[in-house]
């Protein structure tokens, strides 16, 4: 590589750093809460800085690079902050920022206790003081991914900004790309736990954490691959403009009008659960609700990849053909994929061999179960802190749990299947109905708010309460 064209790959780096820094506000939607929809974006961005300061190695001094990104980062915020003195017309943030001098003081403040905190913590080992911030983000999480929680938290914000607190709602705390950030942060300050984090400048730290076309809706990627695609060279070319637009195109299609138009009255929800004539209809409903689950959450995955691949960065696969999969098992492995990879690497393998190294462990059957429990719970509950979510955790990890058993006690037969064409395709004609009207009826967790209804819902699919 000639010298211009590594200075060329130097700068990218750092007007994508600048990029994130932008996106995470720009994003933004606009919110009810006075400046909520410009401190959200600030914090997520002191969570990054925190998360690398918290993640170095022992051995990682800060450069002077380091902390001209966190300059930058803080500048980003600052100039933003600018838009205030503007016109609401010629605003680009969601609504009118706080008083710079407060914004400035708030953020000298947080700056002031994370600095106390990490001179309280430097001597603890690095598991100490990364469990620490890792508490911090669960926290955060489960305070606004709880509607009980988020709505005393939105009336406090009301109250201290006058305004009023009898409309507070979970609703007003719509935190943009929190969900995945934190996921990416515990997934580095796990990694320095371990020993597996490669050193990261805070640069391409902060840039793996906010990359904009995954800030919405993921994929989650790892930092080290991620960064190794920063650092790889990157040629700008017709078939990299032409590979990117397509895969954006198909996104579009997919979210825009496949998703939004079964979102129109054609997809099981909280409305039509009660119009729907008969069980039939309940199904064709449902059935509905499935493909548009499918068409905005891959759509939107293909949409990030696509812009990743134009911005020089090639995001991992989201999806690969779920409703397709003969096993409930095949099936998580091709569904949100990156949910899924992020949940069994620091759920799952980290319990059952936790499990496993007890003096009086359990069975290999209540190991595994507890196992899947753990993940599937986790993963419901990352969707929402409601009785729904938890269920529906809970019948995926019943059925992962019960395709294991099966498997173990029919694998011999299978194997004899494979001498028997004829009798195999029928058979995996049978899984893959099984498996997809099993996924399908799990959906009805997630389409309707309230535990009675999706039960109700359950029963009427079956022809039982109409």
């Amino acid at each position: 590589m000639d010298l211009s064209r590594l200075l060329t790959q130097r700068l990218y780096a750092w007007l994508l750093l600048i990029a994130g820094g932008a996106a995470v506000f720009l994003l933004q939607p606009r919110l009810p809460i006075r400046f909520s929809d410009f401190l959200l974006p600030t914090a997520s961005i002191g969570l990054v800085i925190a998360a690398w300061w918290w993640s170095r190695a022992p051995e990682q001094r800060p450069t002077r690079q380091d902390a001209f990104a966190a300059a930058l980062l803080v500048g980003v915020v600052l100039l933003l902050a600018l838009n205030r003195y503007l016109p609401e017309t010629s605003r680009i943030t969601p609504s009118r920022p706080p008083d710079l001098g407060a914004l400035i003081a708030g953020m000298a403040a947080a700056a002031g206790a994370a600095v106390a905190l990490w001179r309280v913590l430097r001597e603890v080992s690095v598991g100490g003081r990364t469990g620490v911030l890792i508490i911090l983000i669960i926290g955060l999480f489960i305070l606004l991914k709880t509607e009980l929680l988020a709505g005393i938290l939105s009336a406090a914000w009301r109250g201290a900004t006058g305004q009023d607190v009898q409309i507070a709602s979970a609703l007003d705390l719509n935190w943009l790309g929190f969900s995945y950030i934190a996921f990416r942060l515990i997934h580095t300050l796990l990694d320095r736990r371990s020993g597996l984090l490669p050193a990261l400048a805070l640069r391409d730290y902060a840039v793996y954490a906010l990359f904009p076309p995954a800030l919405i809706a993921g994929p989650i990627d790892r930092a080290d691959r991620f960064a190794a695609e920063l650092a790889s060279e990157r040629r700008w070319d017709a078939d990299r403009w032409a590979r990117g637009g397509a895969r954006i195109a198909v996104g579009v299609f997919k979210k825009f009008v496949l998703a939004d138009t079964l979102a129109l009255g054609l997809a099981l929800n909280a409305v039509n659960v009660d119009q729907a004539q008969g069980a039939g209809a309940l199904w064709l409903l449902l059935y509905g609700y499935a493909l548009r689950l499918f068409f905005d959450f891959s759509g939107y995955s293909d949409i990030a990849i696509g812009v990743g691949i134009w911005l020089g960065i090639q995001l991992p696969e989201n999806f690969d053909r779920p409703y397709f999969k003969t096993t409930l098992t095949a099936f998580w492995q091709s569904w949100h994929k990156t949910l899924g990879d992020w949940a069994r690497f620091y759920v799952f393998s980290p319990l059952t061999r936790a499990l496993l190294r007890r003096d009086r462990k359990p069975s290999p059957a209540v190991i595994v179960g507890i196992g899947h429990l753990a993940t599937m719970l986790l993963i419901g509950l990352w969707h929402g802190v409601t009785i729904n979510f938890a269920v529906w955790g809970l019948w995926q990890a019943a059925g992962l749990y019960a395709h294991k058993r099966w498997s173990d006690a029919t694998r011999g037969w299978y194997r004899g299947l494979n001498q028997k064409p004829s009798q195999k395709r029928l058979w995996t004609l049978l899984t893959w109905f099984i498996t997809f009207h099993y996924i399908v009826l799990g959906w009805v967790w997630f389409a309707l708010p309230h535990f009675d209804d999706s039960l109700r819902a359950l029963g009427r699919l079956f022809g039982v309460g109409w």
